[in-house]
């Protein structure tokens, strides 16, 4: 059923839900991995609190766009309370068709003026 849905159905996604899509598509991880790669990838730019990401990673998990996942990285040097988290196959589609939203988006504002050109 997720395959026939349509991923634009989805968009906008929230920043935040965005950046854990972005962290996922990478591969399983857990929630304060998700917290550390977001911080690292901005630059320090942005910081998940836990509560925002939950609360987002629960919404993603509902709408079928991330699942738990079974495997773990490393489960010998894991602490088993941890749970990780997968991009579903939709979830991984909508991450895409929000990517190039965005990439249009950022396009329009180059258009505008707002930002340089694309260099050749």
């Amino acid at each position: 059923m997720s395959q026939k849905r349509d991923p634009r159905d989805f968009l906008p996604l929230t920043d935040v839900a965005f950046q854990v899509m972005l962290t996922l598509a990478d591969g399983p991880a857990h929630g304060y991995g998700v917290m550390i790669e977001v911080e690292r990838r901005t630059d320090g730019a942005v910081k998940l609190r836990p509560g925002t990401l939950y609360r987002a990673i629960s919404r993603l998990h509902e709408a079928g766009l991330l699942e738990e996942a079974e495997e773990r990285p490393a489960p010998e040097a894991d602490d088993e309370r941890r749970r990780y988290y997968r991009l579903t196959d939709l979830g991984r589609r909508v991450a895409a068709a929000e990517a190039r939203r965005r990439t249009r988006e950022v396009e329009w504002a180059r258009d505008a003026g707002l930002l340089q050109p694309k260099r050749a």
